[in-house]
This record gives C-alpha cells, sequence and structure tokens, in this order.
C-alpha cells in the first residue's frame, strides 16, 4: 500500500520541521518554497527549552551543539539608568528544571541543520522556486497548482495540505478568506555585528533585555559568541513604501528614539553602525488570537506557524510556536487509526488553546515592556522583588495547562 503524502507551503523553519516530523511520522512529503534558492537571511532566534525538546527528539542535539549558544543568564534592565532589574538563571538550571536548554542560534544556522535532516532522503522532495497559487479539497484529497518560476504551471495531488507559508500565507487565504494581517504599531530595527568588533565592554555572552518607554532593545550572542544579535523595538508606523524605503536611513531613526535612553545602550547602538553593521527595519503585523479549532485546520488542509498564528515578539516564541506546531502534527499523523482528516482535526484542537494563550501573552507583554509612568514604576519594583519567580514561566517552558485567559 502506498504511503500517504502530505504538500508542505512554504520551506521557513516551521515548513522544514514539518516536513521532518512528517517523515518521521511515516508520510511521504512534498515541500514547495517559492524562493529559488535557500540563503543565509534573518537573524538570531531563541528558543526555550518547549522547542528544544522537540529538536532533541528528532536527532538535532549534536547539530544544536555546534552552531547554537547557550547562555548563562536573562539579564533585564532599565533603558533609562542601566540598573539591573531582575535576572533569570539559564544554562543548566533551565536544562535541569525543563529537560532541555534554553538557546540562541541564528536563523540562518537553525534553517540549515534542519534543511540538510530533510534533505538526506529522497522521499522528502524539496520544491524551490514553486508558489503555491490554489488549491481544492476533494473527499480524499488536496489538488492544489503551483507555479513555477518560468511562469509554467504544476498540478499536484496530496492526501492532505500544510500551510506553513507565513505571515502572508496563500493556503490561510484559501482556507479561511481572511484579509491581510495588521500592523502593530510597532517597529523593529534587527542587527548583527561581530563581537570582536565592539569594545570590551559592549560585548556580551547573555540575554540581555534593555526595557523603556514605549520601546526595549534585546541582545544575545549567536554561533558559540562570535556574534552579536540585537533587536530594538519601538512605537511607530512603517514607511509607506517599505521596498524602496531607505534602510541606511534606519541607524539615524534608531539613535533619536534612543536619544533618552542610558549611555551603555546608546554606546552599543552607535558601536554597531561604527563597525559596519546595518539595522533593518521590519514593521511588526499580527492577527487576533486564534479563537478555534477550525482557524488551524478544516478538512484535509492545516496550517501551521505564523500562517496560523503570527505573534508579537515579546514572549520569543515565534520559531518556538513553530516547532512545537511540527512536533504535535508528527505525532497526529502518525495516529494510523484516524482518517487523514481526523488526524488534522487532533491537531488543530491539542494546537489552538496553547498558541492563542502565547499570543495573548505576548500582546500583553507588549504593554508592559513598553510601560510608561507609574505602571512602568510598578513593574520595576515587581521585578526587583521577585526576580526568578516572575521571569520563569512553567506553563511556557514545561508545556503546562495553558493560563486562564486576561
Amino acid at each position: 500500500m502506498p504511503r500517504r503524502q502530505i504538500l508542505i507551503a512554504g520551506g521557513g523553519i516551521g515548513g522544514l520541521a514539518a516536513a521532518m516530523a512528517s517523515r518521521q511520522a511515516g508520510w511521504e512529503v512534498r515541500l514547495a518554497e517559492r524562493a529559488s534558492a535557500f540563503s543565509e537571511v534573518g537573524a538570531g532566534v531563541q528558543l526555550g527549552p518547549n522547542a528544544v525538546r522537540c529538536l532533541d527528539a528528532w536527532g538535532l542535539r549534536a547539530p544544536l551543539q555546534a552552531v547554537a549558544c547557550f547562555p548563562e543568564r536573562l539579564e533585564i534592565r532599565s533603558a533609562i539608568d542601566a540598573g539591573e532589574l531582575g535576572r533569570m538563571r539559564l544554562g543548566r538550571t533551565m536544562a535541569e528544571r525543563y529537560g532541555a536548554p534554553y538557546l540562541t542560534i541564528h536563523r540562518a544556522d537553525l534553517h540549515a541543520l534542519l534543511l540538510a535532516a530533510v534533505s538526506d532522503r529522497a522521499d522528502a522532495p524539496l520544491l524551490l522556486d514553486h508558489r503555491l497559487t490554489d488549491f481544492v479539497q476533494g473527499d480524499d484529497a488536496v489538488a492544489a497548482r503551483l507555479l513555477r518560476g518560468d511562469g509554467s504551471e504544476l498540478a499536484l495531488e496530496a492526501d492532505l495540505l500544510l500551510g506553513a507559508d507565513g505571515l502572508h500565507s496563500r493556503v490561510r487565504e484559501g482556507l479561511l478568506g481572511e484579509g491581510v494581517a495588521q500592523p502593530a504599531g510597532h517597529l523593529a530595527y534587527r542587527a548583527v555585528v561581530p563581537q570582536r568588533a565592539l569594545a570590551q565592554h559592549l560585548r556580551s555572552q547573555v540575554v540581555t533585555v534593555w526595557l523603556g518607554p514605549q520601546l526595549h532593545v534585546v541582545h544575545y550572542p549567536l554561533r558559540g559568541g562570535e556574534l552579536l544579535n540585537l533587536v530594538a523595538i519601538r512605537h511607530g508606523q512603517p514607511p509607506a513604501d517599505l521596498v524602496h524605503w531607505d534602510h541606511g536611513a534606519n541607524a539615524g531613526e534608531l539613535q533619536d528614539a534612543l536619544a533618552r535612553t542610558c549611555a551603555p545602550l546608546q554606546d552599543m547602538v552607535q558601536a554597531v553602525s561604527d563597525a559596519g553593521g546595518q539595522w533593518r527595519l521590519w514593521p511588526l503585523v499580527e492577527r487576533a488570537p486564534v479563537a478555534a479549532a477550525t482557524q488551524m485546520a478544516q478538512g484535509l488542509v492545516a496550517l501551521l506557524g505564523d500562517a496560523a498564528h503570527p505573534m508579537r515578539p515579546y514572549l520569543a516564541q515565534g520559531a518556538g510556536m513553530a516547532i512545537e506546531d511540527a512536533a504535535e502534527l508528527g505525532r497526529d499523523l502518525g495516529m494510523q487509526a484516524l482518517e487523514p482528516a481526523l488526524r488534522l482535526r487532533r491537531y488543530a484542537l491539542n494546537r489552538w488553546q496553547r498558541v492563542a494563550a502565547v499570543q495573548r501573552r505576548s500582546r500583553r507583554n507588549a504593554g508592559i515592556f513598553h510601560a510608561t509612568g507609574a505602571v512602568r514604576v510598578a513593574r520595576d519594583a515587581a521585578m526587583r522583588l521577585l526576580g526568578e519567580r516572575l521571569l520563569d514561566m512553567p506553563w511556557l517552558y514545561g508545556g503546562g495547562p495553558v493560563p486562564v485567559r486576561h
């Protein structure tokens, strides 16, 4: 009897993770990616123990150890006076507490190790330069049309279709008929710089978050500590034409936004420019938290990662939730007693409340991170008093009960 086949639209971290999990569940995988080649793009990713446990289960511990960083602690500091507000132990403490470490990794390195794991088998073909344009569900299969870069079309049929095609998902549009994701009113500036290019006092091997009024900055090491990843997020609206936006102006904009912050933070931003680093601009977009399982799967079609539940980055769980999605999908696809549509329904039922909770908490954290006035004073006092008890999240890192909705 031929194996069942899943067609995955999207070859990012979520799509590759889903391909790996599906293959391990015994499914034949076809993955369509609109880019003509995979390249080293993006910046850093933080992965909590909840996501690292999934990667470990797929046999990826050794390649992770080779390229990731395992910071010893998380520090929270005031962007105004540089004072420490709180800290949380990572390293061995986090690994012993949750069964896996907290790590930081270059997005390209994470993508590359997943790609290598998926590409080592002929039963997971990658269709590069193929963009899904349309699909139709039948009683027991999905018919999809793919547009190649040369303008020709390819028709495929699969038992299931998974949309892992990101914020502007064509699969989501076809499944749910919703509009585009909406701007969150926040702008993210990202840069990666060699640590050797920074003055000694600016180098860092820990995760540091600087909290200020209507802004925050986070930085952490990548590639064995050779690189420093920096992300600054502030309130603001994107330029009207991002395609032709002068990204060289980002450093000046960011420095203006940080004009009232402490000297160490301003020195860090200036040092990135002095070292030849470039601040790239990304306007944050989002959708309302998932409200029902049917928003993640209907019939023979399902959504994963940003296609299903885009979220603000204030829990550092965007990639982590996509990896968790893939792990759950693999478990459910392996349930041979169920028809394919019921396996996807089980996937959606097991995921939607958790991802919705992370979306809601990420939204709430935006207000906490960027607090002003009395709220900021109360936040700082709570962090100084409670420290790790406030920063640790067993429900998230340990996969415990979903918190009550607020």
